[in-house]
């Protein structure tokens, strides 16, 4: 093995959770061909949020080092709705909706891949021309026992929970999406590991080389518990206007700062474990890491410009009024906004809603430096806001 292909292997496999098969890659790697990487992406939603740019991030590393990227969007397997981790039968999008929030995607996504080095494929494409004939040829392929080894199936089977016969044919036509698309290499977060090894079956019943598969860690949400997600109100997006993407990343704690580092930032390991030693040893102050990190993203997303302003207003806003480098952070969950006087309750700031309506009157409220004496004001869903109460309590509050 050459040093240029043990250098990339190091690089691509950065992050990564696990490689199956690890041999497999280094032969594919070392070959010098040009490998076709996929990641496929369900357009539930009409936003990508940075829990996204961990497989996406990791598709530009591929497309740097020459190979070619297929960005599916799961126009079809977005219909059936992912079973995976959930408890129960999830509902069907329209699609209408599908269509909406695909074209939201292929927006978005080239805020970080290179578009014309990169295929946008779509599963509808050969998954409408297949008739009931040929999906019940492809569902001969796989075993309900192999089905009932997910363990979310499982759960529900043994918990007497019902599954839907079309779930079941989901890990199924994800794995052929990538019989069709020839795939050398699949990327996924760790849930999905065992679609993915559906492909590489499919793969070999069908006489492709099977692909190999690389699983990417689930990126926390703000919290720093729950993986990111839209609907848990714990996500920074990728079109977020930059001052909320900036306090929002200056928002999380010290310890999931090293998290983001490691699967969001562009930055060197090297340079990245110099950073944490000056903090253990208190040579550093973590706060002034953590703007280097929202800097970054910031810079990403938007521009350079961008960024710098947006340290400035966050400078301007909390630094200069004095407010402590250790605020408690603290995610509501309460499925929409949520008000004032109950947010500041919730967060342990004041003991009860009529204590809050009482310091709002006093002039003791403030939200991200401002004032608050509206009793009907409240917080919206998704979010982040520097609450104050009095000179001494602060909490950095969202909404979910």
């Amino acid at each position: 093995m050459t040093e240029s292909t043990k250098i990339q292997l190091e690089r691509l496999k950065r992050g990564a959770h696990e490689v199956l098969v690890e041999a497999d890659f280094e032969k594919k790697i070392a070959s010098g061909k040009v490998l076709r990487v996929k990641a496929g992406f369900d357009p539930t939603a009409p936003d990508l949020h940075l829990g996204h740019t961990v497989l996406i991030n990791k598709l530009k590393q591929f497309q740097d080092a020459g190979h070619h990227i297929l960005f599916l969007i799961g126009d079809f397997t977005g219909m059936i709705g992912d079973p995976t981790g959930k408890s129960a039968t999830r509902p069907p999008l329209t699609k209408e909706d599908v269509a909406k929030n695909a074209e939201s995607y292929t927006q978005q996504v080239f805020k970080i891949l290179d578009s014309e080095k990169t295929e946008v494929v779509f599963n509808s494409t050969w998954m409408s021309k297949f008739n009931a004939a040929d999906l019940i040829q492809l569902a001969a392929k796989h075993t309900v026992a192999r089905m009932l080894e997910r363990d979310d199936f499982n759960k529900r089977y043994t918990g007497g929970k019902p599954i839907a016969i079309h779930e079941f044919l989901y890990p199924l036509i994800q794995g052929y999406d990538s019989v069709a698309l020839k795939a050398d290499i699949e990327l996924g977060g760790t849930d999905q590991k065992f679609n993915l090894l559906v492909g590489r079956q499919l793969q070999e019943v069908y006489d492709q080389p099977p692909q190999v598969v690389m699983t990417m860690p689930i990126l926390e949400g703000l919290d720093g518990v729950q993986k990111m997600s839209k609907s848990l109100g714990n996500y920074i997006g990728i079109n977020e206007p930059p001052n909320d993407m900036f306090g929002k990343l200056m928002s999380i704690s010290d310890v999931l700062m090293w998290r983001y580092f490691e699967l969001l930032s562009f930055r060197e390991l090297g340079e990245i474990d110099g950073w944490k030693k000056a903090c253990d040893e208190g040579k550093e102050n973590p706060k002034n890491v953590k703007v280097k990190l929202a800097l970054e993203i910031v810079e990403r997303f938007h521009s350079l410009v961008a960024a710098e302003k947006a340290r400035e207003a966050f400078d301007s806003r909390f630094k200069h009024g004095q407010v402590p480098d250790d605020i408690k952070s603290i995610v509501i969950k309460n499925g929409s906004s949520l008000l004032i006087a109950n947010a500041l309750k919730e967060a342990g700031l004041t003991v009860s809603a009529s204590e809050s309506y009482r310091m709002m009157k006093q002039g003791a409220v403030k939200i991200d430096g401002k004032k608050v004496d509206d009793k009907k004001a409240s917080l919206d869903i998704g979010k982040a806001y520097l609450a104050q109460v009095g000179k001494r309590k602060f909490s950095k509050i969202t909404i979910a």
